[in-house]
């Protein structure tokens, strides 16, 4: 057991390869019932959680090598072959608040452990200027990067799974809430539309982000009006200058002399995103009688943004959209908000709607989750439905067995059902388990082979999942139940 212990301390060090992996660190694990413990007896955790910070090379917003981190989260079973998922964070108050740092209930990175509890090997990029080892601003809402540091990780992390002989499948899942949620847009329509095919999403869900960047979140700024989130207003512009270089010489060519002040000091790390927010609120309402972000700009620079589409803040606010660009997205896809969110407006979301839905795009929902919830609120269900989404396509398969298509052989019929289900494509006996979109048990019981029969229990009309653990793996099917 000693020994045991001291290898579960050990930091993995691994060389750099031709790949781009540099180090895998060992920072903890849950087991299935503390899993359990922490998200409130969750049905779909199956497994426990092993963690670990990756540290992989990646690339600047100016070309020049990097090294980046993330947390990497595996289910802890052996002899399983499990799907990818990526998880984009939301925006953080300092380098330290990542999820590779912050692997607590009290962080983001807990999220990586639900996710392999739930059977995924779960990809959470820091972001680049995030981390340990990241250097330089972080370029806050900066769609290419978002998704390219994610995309490196998925490489480097394929070559740390080699090494310790965790199988995965071709499935490939991509979330993320508020910044997250614009990274997870950015990062699926990067995938599809990369011309090498390296990776295919099988389903995304962008929470609650400001995929407009260049509509909605530019009104926000234009506007007088009171918003209690003004910091990420200068982090948006130091990101930017950061990534294009041309927005200003000096950060009083933006925004007044006393506010200036203030950003300098975040900028120079001398204080977190949340301290500078403390302060702008506090001098806002000082000097402007509430907070009124609009108010810290310099009236000339917002003349010219307002008056010439081509100035360099308008070309860089439209560079970062996220739902266009041509792009046609082709996986299931499904947009979680709430209109009563308080930092990032609900119509980012329907301005992404009417997009896509004017490009004729398919197999695509989006749903106001909790219509009264403000941002924080919004987040458990939006990741509720997240999660119930996508046990729709996951597939867990056995190592050793044919299951790549096992998922696509087991049929259901009729379906809608109404007194009973019949299953086809069954190879061999499985558990059942038919949960509402809740994730409530409503029944479950076992299967023979070949073509079984499930009665069903007077059920009410609506979606259901069928869940199937099998000696081939785990298929979760959607059942329709109509009367």
């Amino acid at each position: 057991m000693k020994y045991l212990l001291i290898l579960c301390c050990l930091c993995i060090q691994l060389s750099l390869n031709a790949q781009t992996l540099v180090s895998a660190t060992f920072l903890g694990q849950k087991t299935k019932a503390e899993l359990l413990q922490d998200f409130n007896n969750l049905p779909f955790i199956q497994f426990g959680a092993k963690y670990y910070r990756v540290a992989y090379t990646t690339l600047s917003v100016h070309g020049v090598p990097d090294t980046a981190t993330g947390l990497l989260a595996i289910p802890d079973q052996a002899g399983r072959i499990f799907p990818r998922l990526v998880y984009q964070h939301g925006t953080s108050g300092s380098k330290q608040d990542v999820p590779s740092v912050n692997v607590t209930n009290n962080g983001e990175g807990i999220v990586g452990a639900l996710f392999a509890g739930m059977g995924y090997v779960a990809f959470l990029p820091d972001y680049l200027g995030l981390g340990p080892t990241s250097k330089g601003f972080h370029p806050y809402v900066h769609a290419a990067s978002e998704a390219w540091a994610a995309m490196d990780m998925l490489r480097a992390g394929a070559a740390f799974l080699q090494q310790e002989q965790v199988a995965i499948n071709d499935q490939l899942f991509i979330t993320g809430y508020s910044q997250g949620g614009h990274g997870a847009m950015a990062l699926h329509r990067a995938v599809e539309q990369d011309p090498s095919e390296e990776f295919t999403v099988t389903a995304a869900a962008p929470l609650s982000g400001p995929y407009s960047i260049s509509g909605v979140m530019r009104d926000l700024i234009l506007k007088d009006t009171v918003y209690y989130y003004p910091a990420y207003i200068p982090n948006t512009a130091l990101s930017y200058q950061t990534v294009y270089g041309n927005l200003f010489n000096d950060l009083t060519d933006m925004f007044k002399p006393e506010y200036a002040a203030l950003i300098g000091q975040f900028y120079s790390g001398a204080i977190s995103l949340s301290e500078l927010n403390g302060l702008l609120i506090a001098a806002l309402t000082v000097n402007e009688g509430d907070s009124r972000p609009f108010r810290m700009l310099q009236p000339a620079l917002v003349q010219a943004v307002q008056t010439n589409p081509a100035h360099p803040v308008n070309l860089a606010l439209d560079d970062n959209d996220t739902y266009d660009k041509g792009w046609l997205p082709e996986a299931p896809f499904r947009l979680f908000y709430c209109m009563g969110d308080d930092q990032v407006p609900f119509r980012n979301s329907l301005l992404a709607r009417d997009s896509f839905l004017a490009k004729g795009v398919t197999n695509f929902q989006i749903q106001d989750v909790l219509p009264t919830g403000d941002h924080g609120e919004c987040y458990v269900p939006a990741m509720t439905g997240t999660i119930i989404f996508f046990l729709g396509f996951q597939q867990i398969g056995t190592v050793g067995t044919d299951t790549p298509e096992m998922a696509l052989r087991i049929n259901l019929s009729p379906n809608p059902a109404d007194a009973y289900v019949n299953l086809s494509g069954l190879t061999g006996p499985a558990r059942f388990e038919i949960l509402d979109f809740q994730g409530k048990t409503v029944h479950s019981g076992t299967l023979a082979g070949g073509e079984p029969s499930i009665l069903l229990p007077e059920l009410s009309v609506g979606a259901y999942l069928l869940r199937l653990e099998t000696e081939q793996g785990l298929v979760v099917k959607k059942l329709l139940v109509a009367r």
